[in-house]
């Protein structure tokens, strides 16, 4: 049954974002990025700890832990990714500063067109076979085209058609998650995905990472003298990677090839698939501590 599953895995990752960007974008207006003007400063923090920290420290984290090649590759991954679009409903639920969060969403996934390329080429090429080319045209391709174009189109029915606009976005992103669930299941019934090869290295790692990433958040936020509605929003920008994207290029790193057994991809995918959930439970005392201390005006500048 699932034997043709490696033929389509690309494609799957590739749709799936695609309508995630394309309901996410319908739901976003131009307006929403005019605190990039008004808050240098908590934009610049927030970029820095996202495109400096996070890669260093999942390389980090790898070299510590003495981590096996797929699942510290899968980690250097992850931390190569933008925020992911979940974030921003995390902010708005934490009564965290949603404009600051949307923003530093969008400047991560626009940077990521060159710093994708760049941290997996400098901190995870010792994890990959001897005589691997990175892919950085097709990720680059893949970033510009599956990404940030459908996020784009989805702005623009958004403006045009207002009135369909949420349930345009509500479907789109239905149809992420039912691409979603998919690859977990192809993966799954291919033989691809066995937890119990994995063990517990991997789930204790990207906590670990996630531990360290939050605190680091944190700390560089308090330094610049940040309110706690702009701390909370970098918290869990730098919480919450772009799953999807992740996906996207895992399979463009490792093309799946139906009968053939690959124990680096494959440890790749399981580190991307569980991510998720791992970064979502760390996030939670934080949300839940923001939301009741903080004050219900979360929108204003």
């Amino acid at each position: 049954m699932f034997e043709h599953y490696a033929a389509y895995e690309y494609y799957l990752a590739a749709a799936q974002l695609a309508l995630l960007m394309l309901g996410m974008g319908a739901m976003t207006q131009l307006e929403d990025f005019a605190d990039l003007v008004r808050r240098p400063r908590a934009v610049l923090v927030g970029m820095a700890v996202q495109v400096v920290l996070v890669p260093l420290t999942a390389a980090a984290v790898g070299h510590v832990l003495d981590l096996a090649s797929g699942v510290a590759l899968g980690l250097v991954l992850m931390a190569a990714m933008p925020g992911g679009t979940m974030s921003n409903l995390f902010v708005l639920l934490g009564r965290g500063n949603v404009p600051l969060a949307i923003t530093l969403t969008a400047l991560a996934t626009a940077a990521c067109i060159v710093t994708t390329p760049i941290v997996l080429r400098l901190l995870a090429l010792q994890h990959l076979p001897p005589g691997f080319e990175m892919p950085a045209g097709e990720i680059v391709f893949e970033i510009a085209f599956v990404l940030l174009l459908p996020l784009a189109l989805g702005m623009a029915v958004g403006h045009a058609l207002p009135a369909w606009r949420d349930v345009f976005s509500r479907w789109c992103i239905r149809g992420s998650i039912l691409m979603i669930v998919l690859i977990a299941i192809g993966a799954g019934g291919s033989g691809r995905i066995d937890p119990a090869a994995h063990g517990w290295a991997a789930p204790w790692a990207i906590a670990l990472f996630v531990t360290a990433i939050q605190l680091g958040a944190v700390v560089s936020s308090r330094l610049a003298g940040l309110p706690m509605r702009d701390v909370f929003a970098i918290f869990i920008e730098v919480t919450i990677r772009n799953t999807n994207l992740g996906l996207l290029v895992k399979a463009s790193l490792f093309p799946a090839v139906a009968g053939v057994v690959d124990p680096l991809a494959d440890a790749v995918l399981y580190v991307v698939l569980i991510y998720g959930g791992v970064a979502a439970l760390w996030a939670l005392p934080l949300l839940v501590w923001h939301r009741r201390t903080a004050a219900p005006a979360i929108t204003s500048a």
